[in-house]
C-alpha cells in the first residue's frame, strides 16, 4: 500500500548562520541574520539572504519578492545588476517564505521590522530598496518609516493602497494545502504529481511552475517551504497597505507591467501623496511578474533610475 503525505503547510528551515557563511562563484555569500528579538507583536525573526558582490562602493540595491516568492527570483536579475553597476545586491527571503524562519505573524509591520533590522545587523546604513509586489510594500513601509535608509526606492507593480481586484490567492492556499504526495519518491515524480493535483485550481501553467518552486523535499518527505496557514491568515493583511501620514521624499520609480492592473489611474494620487518625487512607468507586454516576463526592460529600467 502506498503512504501518502499530505503536504505539511510548511516548516522552518533554516537557512546558513552567519558563521557559515559560503558559496559558489556566483554569490558572494549566503546566511541566515538572526535579529534581537524586541517586545511587541512585531518581533523580528531570522531571515535568509543572499549577496552579490559588486566592485564599488555604491550603494547596495536590495531585492524584496512578491507573496509565494523567494529570493532567488531575483538571483539572475541581481548578477545582471552586478555586472552592468558594479554595485553590491543582496536578496532577502520575507518570513514564512523562502529559507527564512516562520511566524504566526504575516503583516507589513512584522515585515518591516523583520528588514530593519536585518540591514542593521549586516550595518547597511543606507540602500536602494527594490520591492515587487508585497515586497514592494514592504519596501514603501520602510522608506516611509525610516526615509534615511533608503536612498532611492524602486516598487514593482504594486501600489500603496488596498489591493482591491479580484486575486487567486485564496486558491493557490486551497489548492497547495490539498496536495497529497507519496512519500520517499523522486523529485521530479513529486513535481509533477503536485502539479497534477495544482490544476484544478491553478489554471495557469506558468503560476503552477511558480508555485512548485515552494516544494522541498525533507528526510523522504514533500512539504510546502511557506507557511500556508500564516498567509492564510493574513491574506487581507497582505492585500491591505498600511495608512501613513507623511511623505517619502526620495526618488522612486513605480514600474508597473502593461498587462497587469496592479497600478492604476486610481492609484496617481496616493502615490503623489506618498511619494511626491514618484515617476510611474509602464513595461510594454509584461504581466505581473514584470521580472519575468521582460527581466532585460526591467535591467534597463532599473539601472536609468540608478543614474537619474
Amino acid at each position: 500500500m502506498s503512504l501518502l503525505c499530505r503536504l505539511c503547510p510548511g516548516g522552518p528551515l533554516l537557512g546558513r548562520t552567519l558563521g557559515a557563511l559560503a558559496a559558489g562563484a556566483a554569490v558572494g555569500f549566503r546566511g541566515v541574520c538572526t535579529a534581537v528579538s524586541s517586545a511587541g507583536s512585531a518581533r523580528p525573526v531570522s531571515l535568509s539572504y543572499d549577496v552579490f558582490d559588486g566592485k564599488t562602493t555604491d550603494t547596495p540595491l536590495v531585492f524584496l519578492h512578491g507573496l509565494f516568492g523567494s529570493k532567488s527570483n531575483f538571483h539572475s536579475i541581481a548578477k545582471s545588476l552586478v555586472q552592468r553597476t558594479g554595485r553590491k545586491v543582496l536578496t532577502v527571503d520575507a518570513r514564512n517564505h523562502g529559507n527564512s524562519n516562520h511566524s504566526p505573524l504575516l503583516t507589513y509591520e512584522a515585515m518591516t521590522n523583520d528588514l530593519h533590522h536585518l540591514l542593521k545587523q549586516l550595518h547597511i546604513g543606507k540602500c536602494v530598496l527594490i520591492g515587487h509586489s508585497m515586497g514592494g510594500k514592504v519596501a514603501m513601509s520602510s522608506a516611509l518609516q525610516q526615509p534615511d535608509l533608503v536612498e532611492r526606492l524602486v516598487v514593482v507593480d504594486i501600489s500603496p493602497r488596498r489591493t482591491t481586484m479580484q486575486t487567486d490567492f485564496p486558491h493557490y492556499i486551497q489548492a497547495m494545502k490539498a496536495v497529497k504526495i507519496e512519500c520517499h519518491i523522486p523529485r521530479s515524480t513529486a513535481r509533477r504529481l503536485a502539479e497534477d493535483q495544482l490544476r484544478a485550481l491553478v489554471k495557469k501553467r506558468s503560476v503552477r511552475q511558480f508555485l512548485l518552486t515552494n516544494l522541498v523535499e525533507q528526510n523522504g518527505h514533500y512539504t510546502w517551504r511557506v507557511n500556508l496557514d500564516a498567509i492564510a491568515d493574513h491574506l487581507d493583511d497582505v492585500l491591505d497597505f498600511p495608512h501613513f501620514d507623511n511623505s517619502y521624499e526620495g526618488p522612486t520609480l513605480f514600474l508597473g507591467g502593461s498587462s497587469s492592473h496592479y497600478i492604476s489611474s486610481d492609484d496617481y494620487p496616493e502615490i503623489q501623496r506618498l511619494f511626491p518625487m514618484a515617476d510611474i512607468q509602464y513595461i510594454p507586454d509584461a504581466s505581473h511578474w514584470i521580472h519575468a516576463d521582460k527581466p532585460l526592460d526591467f535591467i534597463s529600467s532599473v539601472c536609468s533610475f540608478l543614474q537619474s
